[in-house]
């Protein structure tokens, strides 16, 4: 019996992925490197100094930071147009209906889901947050979801985790979780290894009919 949801926030709720690859390409672009889609791809869900080392490669280790900063400002800006995605509050709201309790587990710090799921006015239906201030290794290592669905008072088999990424997925498969891939315009042709049910939107199914192909 399915009793709780955890989404992941990055990609999913809304796609910063896209916005933050396009950003830090055009940065790199700016210091006469490339930002490849192939790299781009190994870094999405996770924080691990992957990309601060591929600038250094690329673009010089004296230009790191600079990059880094750009890239960052060049995101906000992007980020300010973005909206979130479809299905979304769908699913949130029909959670509620069903009575499950409603989770969110992310490798980013809590000031970054936070701006933005209280400006999306969904805030009030998470009754958890798991960030990376809250652990000391982040996807694809299990934790966010162990320490989520402890504070949901729920068991791993009784929770569906919500993903877009490769880590993300293979973080929730770890820990135990039902996993649903719901990938991005950036994550779609990613080669995922395991998962239970892959959708391309929420609009595809309703929740309560994912819920019935998983159990």
């Amino acid at each position: 019996m399915i009793k709780a949801i955890v989404f992941d926030f990055d990609g999913l709720i809304i796609d910063t992925e896209t916005e933050w690859f396009y950003a830090f390409q055009e940065a790199m672009e700016q210091y006469g490197a490339a930002f490849p889609f192939e790299f781009f791809v190994t870094c999405i869900g996770t924080v691990d100094g992957r990309l601060e080392a591929f600038i250094g490669e690329q673009a010089g280790k004296e230009n790191v930071e600079a990059i880094c900063n750009l890239g960052r400002e060049l995101h906000t800006k992007r980020m300010e147009t973005v909206d979130i995605r479809e299905g979304v509050k769908e699913y949130l709201a029909e959670a509620k209906e069903l009575g499950l309790r409603i989770g969110l587990a992310t490798s980013s710090r809590r000031v970054w889901p936070e701006m933005f799921l209280k400006k999306l006015g969904i805030r009030d239906y998470f009754e958890v947050l798991k960030t990376s201030d809250d652990v000391e290794k982040v996807k694809p290592d299990p934790a966010l979801y162990l320490q989520a669905i402890e504070a949901l008072g729920v068991n791993a088999n009784e929770a569906i985790a919500f993903e877009d990424s490769a880590h993300g997925a293979n973080a929730a498969i770890a820990a135990g979780l039902h996993c649903v891939i719901v990938p991005n315009e950036v994550t779609k042709d990613i080669a995922f290894e395991k998962f239970h049910l892959r959708i391309n939107s929420m609009r595809d199914m309703s929740l309560a009919e994912v819920i019935a192909h998983i159990t």
